[in-house]
């Protein structure tokens, strides 16, 4: 298949979360013998055009300036963003169209009207899931435009069980949503690999994205119940920037009013080689947030054979298998948290059977590999002649059940 991935943001810019996922998946479908082409909306830090690797190049499409945007500021540009598809794709049409968040979603369906080119939709987060969770400001424009973007798409991939509930409350057809998790670099995110240098405290680390702390007030005040242990965060500023203001500011004021400033350390973002080395050292990996889309931390905590204690929202409860691969706990929850783990770190057998077993998940589960081809199935079942297919499908069977119910 000829595919094209759509995105707002420049995927080769950012740290080691769910906004490179594209990149992968790209190098994923290529090496499966498919021909990608990444369109990255340009922001002043792509790179000029590249081949990713065999199969797939990237372009960065001039919509709008060329600096970072928030993505209610780079929806404005969207149309320019199809314009330029429309264009491109008079020579080069791809036979299935995958955009990314919802403003990639608006260049997408801008880009195929009047084709019969599919669109597959992937939201990331939904305006629906974050407003339930306080999760900064959500417009309701946001939301009515994903509803209407995963209404109009021939398929649209949820990360989780729970996104999928969410786009069918958004009343998005369910036979057109896909459960398909994200995905990790399990060359990368192994068990086997360099450790980070680490003294023999218990190690506890979590992971933050750089705009959010989400949940880490209550990983900070669990850390203060479980004697001698030290916690790595890891994204936001690291110890020599903090802010003197903001959350990042609060949880070392936290830690210190704790009395266990000293205990914990700000690591601020890392490659995902570095981000490998320091979860193969860590006891446990710790969430308490309250909304987790992606699971990506837990994930990669996982592959690098790492049990995790998380909290039992989004991706987290289907990644984590609770007494398995990992604890599940109620989020935002520091005494449970602490509890959970001064349980776990007492029993060392049990603590090295969880990372065996989330070890042998994320390999078997979360694999670009594995990721790669169930998306490429999906590709498949959007395509026109597999649609009229399906439907000539849909119609015989119609046909025999009436035709059971006149002799049955």
């Amino acid at each position: 298949m000829r595919i094209a991935l759509i995105t707002a943001r420049n995927p080769l810019a950012t740290a080691a979360d769910r906004s490179d996922q594209p990149v992968y998946l790209a190098r994923a479908l290529a090496s499966q013998g498919h021909r990608v082409t990444l369109y990255a909306r340009r922001d002043g830090t792509s790179t000029p055009e590249a081949v990713l690797g065999r199969g797939v190049a990237i372009e960065h499409v001039p919509a709008g300036p060329a600096k970072e945007l928030t993505p209610e500021q780079a929806a404005k540009y969207m149309p320019d963003f199809a314009a330029y598809l429309i264009g491109r794709w008079k020579t080069n049409r791809p036979d299935i169209v995958h955009a990314f968040t919802w403003v990639g979603g608006l260049a997408a369906l801008g880009a195929v009207r009047g084709t019969d080119i599919p669109v597959v939709q992937t939201f990331g987060s939904l305006a629906l899931a974050e407003s339930r969770h306080d999760h900064g400001s959500v417009r309701a424009s946001r939301m009515r435009l994903e509803t209407l973007i995963g209404r109009q798409a021939n398929a649209v991939v949820a990360s989780s069980t729970q996104e999928a509930g969410d786009l069918a409350r958004l009343s998005v057809p369910r036979p057109s949503v896909r459960i398909i998790p994200a995905g990790v670099d399990t060359d990368v995110f192994t068990p086997v690999g360099k450790q980070a240098s680490r003294s023999s405290r218990v190690r506890l680390v979590a992971i933050a994205s750089s705009e959010q702390a989400a949940g880490l007030q209550a990983v900070v005040r669990a850390t203060a119940q479980v004697p001698g242990a030290e916690l790595v965060i890891v994204g936001g500023p690291d110890n020599r920037h903090l802010p003197r203001s903001g959350p990042y500011s609060e949880l070392a004021q936290l830690a210190s009013g704790l009395r266990i400033r000293s205990r914990v350390k700000f690591a601020g973002e890392m490659s995902s080689a570095k981000l490998a080395a320091l979860l193969r050292s860590a006891d446990v990996l710790v969430s308490a947030a309250a909304y987790e889309p992606s699971g990506i931390a837990a994930i990669q905590a996982m592959a690098c054979g790492t049990p995790v204690i998380a909290s039992a929202v989004g991706a987290h409860s289907d990644a984590v298998i609770d007494g398995t691969t990992g604890l599940l706990v109620a989020p935002d929850h520091a005494s449970m948290l602490a509890h959970r783990l001064r349980r776990l770190l007492s029993t060392p057998a049990l603590l090295s059977a969880y990372g065996i077993a989330a070890a042998d998940r994320a390999q078997s589960r979360y694999s670009w590999d594995r990721i790669a081809r169930e998306t490429a199935a999906t590709y498949e079942r959007c395509l026109p002649s597999r649609a009229v297919a399906d439907a000539d499908e849909a119609a015989t069977a119609e046909e025999e059940l009436g035709l059971f119910a006149v002799t049955g």
